[in-house]
C-alpha cells in the first residue's frame, strides 16, 4: 500500500504555518507500515490542487488531503475532490443534523455558510470521528481512495487514528512495522560521515529492510536514521539492532546518543552512573553550558554549579588564572582547575576564547580554547569556530561537553 500526503494551504507556502500536519501523518503510516512517498503543499488554487491529486493518485494507491474543509469560500478542498472523482457534490441530512446540533450545545446560532460543510462528494462518506464542524471525507476514486481530514491538528488526528489508519492497514491486506532509530553524532561532517559509512550503505542497497539516511540538525550535530520493515515488531527490532552495531563498529565514538537524546543528558547520566560531581567556568559562553546542563530534570544529582567569569578580574581572583593572556592554554587549564577547587567538583570544563566580532589579544573572533579536569588531570584543546558570535557560542558549548563525554568514557573502561 502506498500513500501520499497533500496539505492544502496558502499559509503554508508563505510561512505563516509550519506543516508539522503532514510530519505527524508520516509517522503514523510509518508505525502502521504503510509506505509514505510523497508530501506536497499546495495553496488555495482549483487548478493546483486537483493537479496535485491527480499526480498523487497516479502515483500512489491512496492520498491524504489535509485542509480546506472549512465553511468559507476559500475551502475548496470538497469539491476539488467531486471534480477529481468526476461527481457532483450532495447535501448529507445526517451532517446538516450534525453541525446545527453542534452550534445549538454551545449556544450559538449557525451562520449559514456552515452547511457547506455537510456537502460531500457523491459516493464518499464521512468519517465517524467529528470533533469540530468539519467532517473528515472518504472519498473512492475507482481503486483507489482520497481521505480528506481538516487542517485543525487535535480533529485531523483523531480521524488519523480513528479512520484512516485502520482503513489503509484493511485496504493494504498486509500487515507490517516501519520503525526508525536516530544515532546522534557530533564531531563529522555530513560528507565525512558519508564517506565513512560508504560501504555499508552500498550493502544494504542489496538488501530489503533497511535504510540508512543523513539529517543535519545544525547545532546539535548530525544524524544517522536507521528505518526497518518487517513483518512483526520483533523482527524490526532485531534489524534495527544488527544495523545500529554494524554502524557503532564503524564510526565508534562519533555516536554520542539514540533518538531524542542530546549531548547535556548524555553527559548528565554518565556522571550520575559514574559518581562524579560536575562544575563548570566559562568565559565566552557566558553560562550557557550551565543553561544547558539544568534545562534537563534531575541534573542536581551531579551538577554543582558555574562560574561565569566574564570579566578578567574574575578569572584571576576567583579562578587563580595567572597574569597573562586569558585566550590560551594556560588560562583555560588554570580555569578548570580552579574551578573544581571552588566548588568542590570532581570534574569540570572550562571555556574561554573570542565570540567576536572584534578579534581579542591578537586572536580572531571564533578561536576557542576548551579546558576539562576529570580526577585532578587537565587537558586543553583549541578550536577555531568560522562563524558568527552566536553560533560559535553555541558550537562551543556542545563541543566542550563532548569533550568530556569521551574523557569520561575513557575513564570508565579503565575502571
Amino acid at each position: 500500500m502506498r500513500c501520499e500526503v497533500v496539505a492544502v494551504g496558502t499559509e503554508l507556502l508563505l510561512g505563516q504555518i509550519v506543516d508539522t500536519n503532514s510530519a505527524w501523518i508520516g509517522e503514523q503510516l510509518a508505525l502502521a507500515g504503510i509506505d509514505c512517498l510523497r508530501h506536497t503543499a499546495v495553496g488555495d488554487n482549483p487548478q493546483r490542487i486537483r493537479l496535485a491529486l491527480e499526480e498523487s493518485l497516479n502515483r500512489a494507491d491512496a492520498v491524504i488531503v489535509t485542509g480546506g474543509l472549512g465553511p468559507t469560500q476559500d475551502d475548496i478542498t470538497r469539491d476539488i475532490i467531486a471534480e477529481v472523482m468526476n461527481v457532483e457534490m450532495v447535501q448529507s441530512p445526517e451532517l446538516v443534523e450534525i453541525i446545527t446540533a453542534k452550534f445549538l450545545g454551545r449556544g450559538r446560532v449557525m451562520p449559514e455558510n456552515n452547511l457547506r460543510q455537510a456537502d460531500l462528494p457523491r459516493g464518499a462518506t464521512a468519517m465517524k470521528e467529528m470533533p469540530g464542524t468539519a467532517p473528515g471525507l472518504v472519498c473512492p476514486v475507482g481503486e483507489k481512495v482520497i481521505y480528506a481530514v481538516p487542517g485543525v491538528p487535535l480533529e485531523m488526528r483523531q480521524m488519523i487514528e480513528g479512520t484512516v489508519i485502520p482503513d489503509l492497514v484493511s485496504r493494504s491486506g498486509e500487515v507490517a512495522a516501519i520503525r526508525s532509530r536516530v544515532l546522534r553524532t557530533w564531531g563529522q561532517s555530513e560528507s565525512g560521515l558519508a564517506e565513512m559509512l560508504a560501504e555499508e550503505i552500498e550493502r544494504l542497497d542489496g538488501t530489503s529492510g533497511v535504510t540508512l539516511a543523513f539529517l543535519a540538525s545544525g547545532m546539535e550535530g548530525l544524524k544517522v536514521r536507521i528505518t526497518a520493515k518487517a513483518p512483526t515488531e520483533t523482527e524490526v527490532e532485531a534489524l534495527l539492532n544488527d544495523e545500529e552495531t554494524r554502524v557503532r563498529s564503524i564510526i565508534g565514538p562519533l555516536v554520542f546518543g539514540i533518538d531524542e537524546e542530546n549531548m547535556e543528558t548524555v553527559v548528565l547520566k554518565e556522571l550520575v552512573t559514574q559518581g562524579l560531581t560536575l562544575a563548570t567556568a566559562e568565559s565566552m559562553t557566558g553560562g550557557l553550558i550551565a543553561s544547558r546542563l539544568t534545562d534537563i530534570p534531575g541534573s542536581s544529582q551531579a551538577f554543582l554549579g558555574s562560574v561565569v567569569s566574564y570579566a578578567n578580574a574574575v578569572k584571576h581572583e576567583v579562578l587563580n588564572v595567572p597574569d597573562g593572556p586569558v585566550v590560551s592554554e594556560q588560562a583555560v587549564l588554570s580555569m578548570a582547575r580552579g574551578v573544581c577547587e571552588v566548588l568542590g567538583a570532581d570534574v569540570s570544563v572550562a571555556v574561554t576564547g573570542v565570540a567576536g566580532p572584534e578579534p581579542q589579544e591578537g586572536n580572531r573572533p571564533g578561536l576557542v580554547w576548551i579546558g576539562t579536569s576529570v580526577d585532578g588531570e587537565v587537558e586543553a584543546v583549541e578550536v577555531q569556530f568560522p562563524y558568527d558570535r552566536t553560533m560559535a557560542r553555541q558550537l562551543t558549548v556542545i563541543t566542550a561537553l563532548d569533550i568530556l563525554r569521551r574523557r569520561l568514557i575513557k575513564r570508565a573502561e579503565k575502571n
